[in-house]
Parts: structure tokens; sequence; C-alpha cells
């Protein structure tokens, strides 16, 4: 079992709840305290905790193309859709490339890139209105984003790494949930999910530039020189940027405590692994009424 206080971060409790279901078949899942007043949604961030996965998978790897046994990575997802109470199809995965494509689902795509093939390419981020999709996407340091619509019903997540990032994933999704479903981001809720932080994530002085030229006037507290010629990039900020930037109230939004690349034992990390790692991933879904 894991508990909150394992994480680096003492203040955690703030932003996070852990709904620890190992002992009914599931996983344990961080879930944001901002969302617990929407009862019609389930929704959750996997931790490496629970799973069958050995090795440098170990334990719960979602991911079918790190090179982790199939069997394994099956399991991992049966044990996350009894967390979710789901099945796996009712799942429909991303087909993440590093975009800002987002692509409203119905319940006709559930079980895509799991249990039947995926017809679309180059999807970073999935939105829905229909009760019973499980929203997928699947992370290891770069930024997990949540969108709740509680007017209109309707959620999305999205995978945002850094050319995501400057891309505005955030405000894409935040646009197809409007043309799609009539959200309004005033009304709307939002969360940056654990992913790697400012003091973990080096990067060269071209991305940064990039990040500089985006973000005018946010300064060291999103690009902050170091002692070596890089740059501490912030993609927390950044993503809270873009979102409220996008009309997303503060106090509607959660923003993460928790880095990747600080806790590699209890979430996957590309940069604290050196590439040698599976996949956690993140979900949303309506809840199906019950008849």
């Amino acid at each position: 079992m894991i508990n909150l206080q394992d994480f680096k971060y003492t203040d955690t409790r703030q932003v996070f709840t852990l709904d620890d279901q190992t002992a009914a078949g599931g996983v344990p899942l961080l879930k944001f305290r901002l969302f617990n007043q929407f009862e019609w949604i389930s929704h959750g961030i996997t931790t490496r905790a629970g799973g069958v996965s050995q090795g440098i998978f170990s334990q719960l790897n979602l991911s079918y193309t790190r090179g982790d046994d199939k069997a394994a990575v099956d399991e991992n997802f049966h044990r996350t859709a009894t967390s979710l109470h789901a099945e796996v199809s009712d799942f429909v995965l991303t087909d993440q490339t590093h975009t800002a494509n987002v692509r409203a689902v119905t319940r006709l795509d559930r079980g895509k890139g799991i249990v039947r093939e995926r017809d679309a390419k180059d999807i970073d981020g999935l939105v829905t209105n229909e009760p019973g999709v499980v929203l997928s996407a699947f992370f290891a340091d770069c930024v997990p984003l949540f969108f709740i619509d509680p007017v209109h019903r309707a959620v999305g997540v999205s995978h945002s790494g850094w050319r995501g990032t400057v891309a505005r994933m955030g405000r894409e999704t935040i646009r197809v949930m409007r043309e799609a479903y009539g959200s309004v981001p005033d009304e709307m809720y939002c969360a940056v999910a654990p992913s790697i932080c400012q003091a973990c994530y080096e990067v060269s002085e071209d991305v940064a530039e990039q990040f500089l030229e985006q973000f005018q006037g946010a300064g060291t507290q999103l690009c902050a020189p170091n002692a070596f010629g890089k740059y501490q990039l912030n993609l927390w900020k950044a993503n809270e940027l873009v979102l409220l930037e996008a009309g997303i109230r503060r106090e509607h939004l959660a923003v993460t405590n928790l880095c990747t690349c600080c806790n590699p034992k209890l979430l996957f990390s590309h940069r604290a692994s050196h590439g040698k790692r599976g996949n956690f991933g993140a979900f949303i879904k309506i809840k199906e009424e019950k008849g």
C-alpha cells in the first residue's frame, strides 16, 4: 500500500486524495480534491503501485509500446478499470505524438487502442459528453490536463509535453469542447496533474526561446537560466497560464505539487530513469446513470 505521505511534498493532501482500491482488486488512484464535488464523474491518475509488471516496468505499467509483456499490461489495465468502475472495453486510448490535436469521441469509440484497432492518429487529447467512455492518456514526465464542464456535462483529458504546451494544448482542448458541446471556459474546471517540476526539467536554449516568445512577461518563474548554459522550464506554470488565458477561473483550477522526477519510485519518469520506464495513466469518465 502507498499513501500521500510517501510522496516528496508535505502539502500533497491540499491538492490530492488517494483512493487505494488494491484490496478490492483495483489500484491506487490519485484524485483532485477540486473534483470531489462532481459526483457524476470518475477520474484518477495511476501510480506505479498495484500492477504485475516486472523490472523497469514495475509495477503498474500502462504502455504496450515500451517492451513490457502484453499479458502484464492487460492485467494492469484490468485492475485500473476496476478502480474506475469500468470495463477495459470502455477505454479510448490516445495516439500521442506531441501535437495539440484533440478528438471528440462517443460510445462508438470505446475500446479503440486497447481491445480493437484505433482509427485515429496523432491525437493527444480526448473529450466526450457521453457516459461510460473512459478517456485515457499516458505519461512519464509530460503534463496531464483534466477538463470538466459541469453545465453541459462534458469532460476531457489531454497530454501536454513541452511541444503541446507551446502550442497551447489546454486552450485547444477547451476550444474543441466549446465547439462540440457549447462549453464556456468561465464555467469549466481544470487541473494540471503530476509531471516534471521546474527544478528537474532542464531544456536547451532553443526550447527556452520558444517559451519566452510565447509567454512574454512570465520571466524566470517560467524559464530560468542555470549555471550550465541551459534553462529550467516550469511546465506547471506554463499550463496554468494557458488555462487562465483561455478563460478558466483561478478558483476553478488545481495545479499539481507532485513531480514525477522527484518521485520515481511512485510515478514513472523518463528523465529519472534515463528512458528505462513504463507509463502511468490519467483517466476521466462520465458515470452511467443507474437504472
